[in-house]
């Protein structure tokens, strides 16, 4: 029976404050690493567990520390993703709000582990409560003296700052969210140099996301065979999943990784709305290809996903029944897309743009033979030539679409009309 770790303490009573956080175990990770481990331990351990990044591309989290240069003269900085701007997204908001202390403690093995001394927390301005939450967990942090100078009587010095981005999906994207914090344009950087070497402020830099960073002082506490042993070999850990769209009990579940799409959607969540069947699910946000009814027995992990066609991204699972037109789903996600390109690269912006014109018109009614073609040869266009992924998901998601549900664009552009009207 799997019981949950990351979201353990949340329908806990005032479980964002310090006091129900240390009645749980709070901080006795990050004891344990400064009394017991070296930072290059904490950094083997990590690699042990084979945990890989939640925040969507799933890189191998204890890697990515390992290529911080040791001996540089400039400061070492560890950069929090909690920007979460991919639609039908919500995990990071709830560790945020429920249970920020589990975040601090986090950052803090992991600052320790890399030698970093200062942090930096990216939010999304939206998240006020998650905001408010997390200045008060770090005063409390402060105060009990697990952040600041010598933190628990060691030589360790370790401080948060949080910075409330605008709302730029963008600023998701890695190094665009280091322009953002150091005051300028949020557009993608060109790699390398990657942030390891020269990330914020030209410094060595680590970004990890919240979920991520969440599962680090678990990992010390109970040790990298216990995280190997929840879920497949190759992407092992708890993992949070949302779901939403029409489903009957949309909501964050926590559960292994690994699991089968299908039980996740028909089990947990409850399966379709009343008189209506599946159609389609999104399985990792709106930037991750759409799989059809029949293919939900794949699991849920970044092979398997990646086997199948798709990505587990953010694990932003939407659920599509049999009422809603798929032209109407590609038309909305990728105007989301468009709207949210930063225009540097010509390939996102220009094609984008062409993109949006076109299913606009097929979706109302008015398009053209050779219109499927032309779409097909603009997602060609985009894919692999630009600077970040915001293209090529749009073009991903796109491609997947018109794969798994031509007849309903084909009908759109034969019948003139949308069939589901």
């Amino acid at each position: 029976m799997f019981e949950p770790v990351l979201l353990k303490n949340v329908a806990v009573p005032d479980s964002h404050l310090l006091s129900t956080y240390e009645a749980s175990g709070g901080y006795q990770a990050l004891a344990k690493a400064l009394r017991e481990y070296t930072p290059d331990e904490v950094v083997n351990l990590v690699k042990q567990s084979n945990l890989r990044g939640r925040g969507g591309a799933g890189f191998p989290t204890g890697m990515k520390w390992s290529f911080v240069p040791k001996q540089v003269d400039k400061p070492k900085y560890l950069c929090c993703n909690a920007d979460e701007g991919e639609p039908g997204t919500f995990k990071d908001r709830i560790i945020m709000e429920r249970d920020p202390h589990q975040l601090i403690e986090g950052l803090a093995v992991s600052a320790y582990a890399i030698g970093a001394k200062t942090a930096y927390v990216y939010i999304r301005g939206e998240y006020v409560t998650a905001i408010r939450r997390l200045e008060q967990a770090i005063a409390e942090a402060h105060e009990k003296g697990y952040l600041g100078t010598g933190i628990l009587g060691s030589n360790f010095d370790f401080a948060v700052h949080i910075h409330c981005g605008a709302g730029a999906y963008i600023c998701g994207e890695e190094t665009a969210m280091l322009e953002s914090l150091e005051g300028k344009r949020a557009q993608p950087r060109l790699k390398p140099p990657f942030p390891a070497v020269a990330g914020l402020y030209a410094s060595p830099t680590v970004i990890n996301n919240v979920e991520t960073l969440a599962c680090v002082p678990h990992i010390v506490a109970r040790g990298a065979d216990w995280f190997r042993g929840i879920g497949p070999d190759k992407s092992p850990g708890p993992k949070l999943y949302c779901l939403s769209g029409q489903v009957r009990k949309p909501g964050l579940y926590e559960l292994p990784m690994g699991i089968p799409l299908r039980e996740l959607v028909e089990e947990h969540a409850g399966g379709a709305l009343p008189g209506r069947k599946i159609k389609a699910v999104i399985p990792g946000g709106v930037s991750a290809p759409v799989i059809p009814e029949h293919g939900l027995d794949v699991r849920m992990d970044f092979d398997s996903l990646a086997a199948a066609g798709s990505m587990l991204g953010s694990a932003g699972v939407i659920v599509i029944d049999d009422s809603t037109c798929m032209v109407k789903v590609a038309t909305r996600i990728i105007e989301f897309f468009h709207h949210e390109s930063c225009g540097k690269c010509t390939p996102c912006r220009e094609g984008l743009n062409w993109v949006v014109k076109v299913l606009r018109r097929v979706e109302g009614g008015d398009g053209a033979p050779g219109d499927l073609e032309q779409l097909e040869m603009l997602c060609k266009g985009i894919f692999g030539n630009t600077f970040c992924a915001l293209g090529d998901g749009a073009a991903m998601g796109l491609r997947a679409a018109l794969a798994h549900f031509r007849d309903e664009f084909v009908a759109h552009v034969e019948e003139r009309r949308c069939p589901f009207h």
